[in-house]
């Protein structure tokens, strides 16, 4: 999903299915595994997706084993299309899972791997197959109907697990970080499949991922758990807006400080100022990305940046097609330029440098 907050095929297509009975997940899922608690609330209307996002240890597999059935809840609900599945054994929920490692039965076919739960529903052989050789072919995969997993490349293998979660019409899907064992070529070609056939998908998606690219693409919806707690819920583009966490900017690569607004002033506890083009009051968020700072050897004369501070290069990193500095000092915050300018400049850990950020180039909202 762009964070320009245009509209795409997926957008299109919600308001008729959000429609539709109005039912889809509430769930509280509050789990004790020892000293970690998990307390966090979903809710989706069918034809939503929801991507569950963290760093590890933040609860999102808890949360998704929670929602399977693998992991009993301490305390709070989970209903699905209004009726409560809190007693359900995990075979009797209406719920499809793709597991991070696919788990397909390494004996069985493509097509019987994606058979097997159709079978399991009661569904006679030849119709169970007949389905499977369906969904197969929807994937683009009906040349490997007969292929064994071991036969399969880590995106048709993902595919095959996409198409026996399906084979179920699940009303609620869920994925386990589905793209993490695929490479980078890979993954950018399954994603866009992914993408697509979670847009076709009726019922209500949860997709768990630590990779931003993953949960921007494919969610509708962003939420954000740190310690087993949500932290931040809300469309892509208003995530990557106004992030809230320092793991949330550093995710959508934006420097971020808290402090007291007064005016265009704001001043943040280690009692560095940063001018902003808002008018604001009490306590608020600042963010701009790296590039939006530029650094000097010497300190500027004349310049018109507004913003101005005295900086220690503690790092130097290759970010993309750009370096990646990382500045302590009068203000900690991350700066990107070219290869070109970090060699003009001399950069260095231990280099002094003055770091400039114009006030129409940062954010400052509400905190």
């Amino acid at each position: 999903m762009p964070t320009d907050g245009s509209m795409t095929d997926t957008d299109s297509r919600k308001p008729g299915l959000a429609v539709r009975g109005e039912q889809g997940l509430d769930a509280r899922l509050v789990v004790d595994r020892g000293s970690f608690r998990l307390d966090v609330a979903l809710s989706a209307a069918p034809g939503d997706v929801v991507a569950v996002l963290g760093p590890n240890g933040a609860g999102k597999t808890t949360a998704l084993r929670a929602l399977a059935g693998l992991a009993p809840l301490t305390d709070g609900h989970l209903r699905l299309d209004g009726t409560s599945l809190a007693d359900t054994p995990p075979e009797s929920r209406p719920v499809g899972v793709v597991f991070q490692d696919y788990l397909l039965f390494p004996h069985l076919s493509a097509l019987d791997n994606v058979a097997f739960g159709p079978r399991c529903q009661g569904t006679g052989k030849a119709e169970a197959r007949a389905q499977a050789a369906a969904w197969l072919d929807r994937m683009g995969l009906a040349d490997h109907a007969t292929a064994k997993p071991r036969r399969l490349s880590g995106g048709q293998a993902q595919r095959v697990a996409l198409a026996r979660a399906l084979a179920t019409r699940p009303r609620l899907l869920l994925l386990d970080e589905p793209l993490a064992a695929l490479d980078a070529r890979t993954r950018l070609e399954v994603r866009a499949q992914l993408r697509r056939h979670l847009a076709e998908f009726e019922a209500v998606a949860v997709l768990v991922t630590h990779d931003p690219l993953d949960a921007m693409v494919l969610a509708d919806r962003l939420v954000v758990v740190e310690h087993g707690r949500v932290v931040q819920e809300g469309t892509p583009s208003d995530i990557a807006r106004r992030p809230r966490t320092d793991y949330i900017a550093q995710l959508v690569g934006l420097n971020l400080y808290r402090g007291q607004a007064e005016g265009h002033t704001v001043r943040l506890g280690s009692g560095a100022v940063i001018t902003v083009t808002e008018t604001l009051s009490g306590p608020v968020f600042v963010a701009f990305p790296p590039g939006a700072v530029t650094l000097f050897r010497d300190r500027p004369a004349g310049a018109s940046a507004r913003n101005l501070w005295r900086c220690e290069v503690a790092g130097l990193e290759t970010h993309g097609d750009q370096i990646r500095a990382d500045l302590t000092g009068g203000l900690p915050l991350a700066a990107d330029l070219t290869t070109v300018a970090a060699a003009e400049l001399g950069l260095h850990p231990g280099a002094a440098v003055w770091a400039t950020v114009k006030a129409t180039q940062t954010h400052a909202y509400p905190a």
